[in-house]
């Protein structure tokens, strides 16, 4: 067998609440490693409550990057972090530590573990804004069966309120003559300059993970959630909040029409539909080896069967 002489990058995945930021700091305390954003949400300036963003307490001075850089009112698309991420990997190899991407969007994580190459797909003012008006009149879920006719592969991985990946897709494919999914496997076509692990946590038990998420809801709560929901929408950043669970939900208590409890309980059944959707992509990356948190008596027990696997990749 050859040996893989490219740098080694590991990567820590899950869904919400499963404790990747506690993990990922012994595992880089254990492997001199420095960690990575991997969350689609958590690089945006300002939203540290609502996106979990890992408190200075909770990094124990490990290095990490990539986190709370981003201005709200800033455009920031997959292939920009592609290209941050890999320059900061680069640089935490550089000085011979381990770089460790740690998050839970699936779409970031695979565009760096998969080298994905983003081309600079056209654009077209006339078509986004006829599929915007169609998509007024008809709804998203019936966008969504469009697209799923020309595209079912890129369809299957979006939620109709996801109107914005959805109409971009069908403009792609409309403009193109080329969906989404086929772009992404020709995007593969560059092998990834890493040598990479990637671990995904998950519950063996459904209901153990949502009593995490809910009690993490109450935790934002309590931590001023929704005192920094109020300033943050109030302030003009309501594009980008909308877009991060923990935020959307609270709207209907700013306006009056709902009890704080009322839109906190919504917020608990998104964040646990949100886990779902996470745990179906992960399932679907073929390299994800899954660590199952309640199968270990403790967090120590956990991170030592993390850091086998890790000694064992990275020997060879």
């Amino acid at each position: 067998m050859t040996a893989d002489n490219r740098p080694p990058l590991v990567a820590l995945a899950g869904p919400t609440a499963s404790g990747k930021t506690a993990l990922s700091v012994e595992l880089a305390k254990r492997f001199c490693a420095e960690v990575i954003c991997a969350d689609s949400m958590q690089i945006y300036a300002g939203l540290s409550i609502g996106t979990a963003r890992p408190t200075d307490e909770e990094t124990e001075g490990v290095p990490h990057h990539l986190f709370g850089f981003v201005s709200p009112e800033e455009a920031y698309s997959v292939a920009r972090y592609a290209d941050d991420a890999r320059r900061v990997i680069d640089e935490v190899s550089s000085r011979g530590k381990l770089p460790f991407l740690c998050g839970g969007t699936g779409l970031y994580l695979e565009a760096v573990l998969d080298n994905l190459q983003f081309a600079d797909e056209p654009e077209d003012s006339a078509v986004r804004d006829r599929l915007k008006a169609e998509a007024a009149q008809v709804g998203n879920e019936v966008m969504l069966e469009k697209l799923r006719a020309v595209d079912p592969e890129t369809a299957a991985r979006l939620h109709q309120n996801d109107q914005g990946r959805i109409l971009r897709a069908l403009e792609v494919f409309e403009v193109t003559g080329l969906t989404i999914a086929e772009q992404q496997r020709r995007s593969r076509a560059v092998p990834s300059p890493y040598k990479s692990k990637l671990l995904v946590l998950d519950y063996r038990n459904r209901q153990t993970l949502y009593d995490r998420i809910n009690r993490r809801v109450d935790l934002m709560l309590k931590a001023g959630l929704a005192n920094e929901a109020k300033a943050f929408l109030s302030a003009g950043h309501a594009p980008t909040a909308m877009q991060a669970i923990g935020y959307k939900e609270l709207l209907p208590w700013l306006a009056g029409e709902k009890s704080l409890d009322e839109a906190a309980e919504d917020l608990k059944q998104s964040t646990r539909r949100y886990a779902k959707r996470q745990l179906s992509w992960f399932r679907r990356m073929e390299q994800a080896e899954f660590l199952f948190v309640d199968d270990y008596p403790s967090p120590a027990a956990l991170a030592d069967a993390a850091a086998e696997k890790l000694f064992e990749f990275l020997k060879q």
